[in-house]
């Protein structure tokens, strides 16, 4: 288990938001928590430095492509990119610097899965070039995979079976559980336990996440086979829960 780093981009600025604030309403739905004063290349060269591979850059919306190139390029194969990653465009990313791809609402329609789609992603950019973001949301009993900046529910659950399905199109999944995403509450235990004992390849677990205490709650829930991101708790985007030294350091002491 590791830790991985974030850069989230909303109009071009490095941010931190409650992710399931995230509309197309006016601005003003939104709830912040961090917005940097420092370019998303900061932040890239920052991970360089300490070897932080495989990190995500996500584009929350239009207007951030070229702070997720300049990212990209500043720690060249070192991150992955997310946000409106098509077939179309998922060559242009990598020839950015990318080391992988993440996609979700593409290979949705309707709120269904369209196989099709996840065939001709993974033969544009490889298997292994492919991280598939399943982020979800609870509703009644199951947690439902959700689409367009989490907006949209589809009709598909994560579960064992559908994380075996989805497995053989990608090389990772990226999770987040949208409900505490942002909110330094406490981690989706529930969800954390369902991924550690079903997923199948290599995944990242996202959101709620506020101490030190929780990476090591994810480390066990997750039998020690989920990596795990940190957003608004870390220092680095203006947290008090968890330090970026403390998190680097966790890795030293997992032998990352």
């Amino acid at each position: 288990m590791k830790f991985r780093p974030c850069i989230d981009l909303h109009h071009g600025r490095v941010k931190q938001i409650v992710g399931s604030t995230l509309s197309d309403a006016q601005q003003e739905s939104l709830t912040t928590n961090f917005a940097s004063n420092q370019p998303a290349a900061h932040y890239a060269e920052m991970y360089k430095a300490d070897r932080l591979f495989g990190g995500h850059v996500i584009m929350l919306g239009p207007g951030n492509e070229t702070a997720a190139a300049e990212a990209l390029q500043a720690f060249s194969g070192g991150l992955q990119v997310g946000g409106g990653i098509t077939a179309d465009n998922a060559g242009h990313w990598l020839e950015q610097g990318a080391s992988a791809v993440i996609v979700t609402s593409a290979v949705f329609k309707d709120g269904q899965v369209h196989e099709d789609r996840l065939k001709e992603l993974a033969r544009a950019v490889g298997r292994n070039r492919l991280v598939l973001d399943l982020s979800c949301r609870k509703k009644g009993k199951a947690y439902y995979i959700v689409t367009d900046r989490w907006q949209k529910f589809t009709q598909v659950t994560v579960s064992a079976e559908s994380l075996q399905y989805f497995s053989g199109y990608c090389g990772e999944f990226l999770i987040h559980a949208v409900d505490v995403e942002g909110k330094c509450a406490g981690i989706e235990e529930e969800l954390t336990t369902l991924l550690g004992r079903f997923s199948p390849i290599p995944t990242t677990y996202a959101g709620g996440v506020k101490n030190l205490a929780d990476l090591l709650r994810v480390k066990e829930l997750g039998q020690n086979r989920l990596d795990v991101t940190i957003g608004s708790a870390l220092n680095i985007f203006g947290g008090t829960g968890i330090t970026y030294a403390e998190a680097i350091a966790f890795n030293r002491q997992e032998g990352c």
